[in-house]
């Protein structure tokens, strides 16, 4: 559902990180031992809404995780709004205006202070709940997250006819993907 060569965020960009899974105990902040971390960018339209959203699953919540998504989502000299989070510091070396909201210091809750990208993950969370019954593995969350950035990104076409025939091309410019490795041939990772 992910077109190759897709256009790249544009003006003012939210970026923040959200966690995927259950409920985890014993854990605070950013750490995590058993849920998936995945990034997001969201344009941020003037004078309000949204517009395109990118999404990835990352492994930490490192510079070197962050920094390369934000490269891939969002065309430099952008301005890419972040929380203090050390991990987004060097975005200015990368061509990029990085605005820090310390979300301590505003007094106003993260929803209100960076407002994109916390509807977006709840709208993530909320889809994943309905749709899949919470049921998501790992293995298979690259897929969902595509799915909904596709999903998101298209929310006000006004041609639906249009967006199957999208789908269909980019299923025919696609290299395949199997379940099952061809007979003969061992399975190079586990799905």
């Amino acid at each position: 559902m992910v077109r190759p060569g897709r256009d790249r965020l544009r003006g003012c960009v939210e970026a923040d990180e959200t966690y995927v899974g259950g409920v985890e105990e014993g854990v605070h902040g950013r750490e995590t031992h058993e849920k998936s971390i995945v990034v997001m960018a969201v344009e941020v339209l003037s004078p309000k809404g949204f517009g395109r959203v990118r999404m990835r699953r990352i492994p930490d919540v490192s510079g070197d995780s962050l920094i390369p998504f934000v490269c891939d989502a969002v065309e430099p000299g952008a301005v890419v709004r972040t929380d203090g989070w050390s991990g987004y510091h060097d975005l200015p070396k990368h061509g990029y205006t990085h605005k820090k909201v310390i979300l301590s210091h505003t007094g106003d809750p993260a929803h209100v202070s960076m407002p994109a990208v916390h509807q977006v993950a709840s709208l993530l969370k909320r889809w994943l709940l309905g749709t899949h019954q919470g049921s998501v593995t790992p293995a298979h969350l690259d897929a969902y997250l595509d799915e909904f950035v596709f999903r998101f990104n298209r929310r006000h076409a006004h041609r639906r006819g249009l967006l199957f025939y999208r789908l269909l091309e980019h299923a025919v410019v696609t290299a395949p993907t199997r379940y099952r490795p061809p007979r003969g041939e061992k399975r190079t990772h586990n799905l």
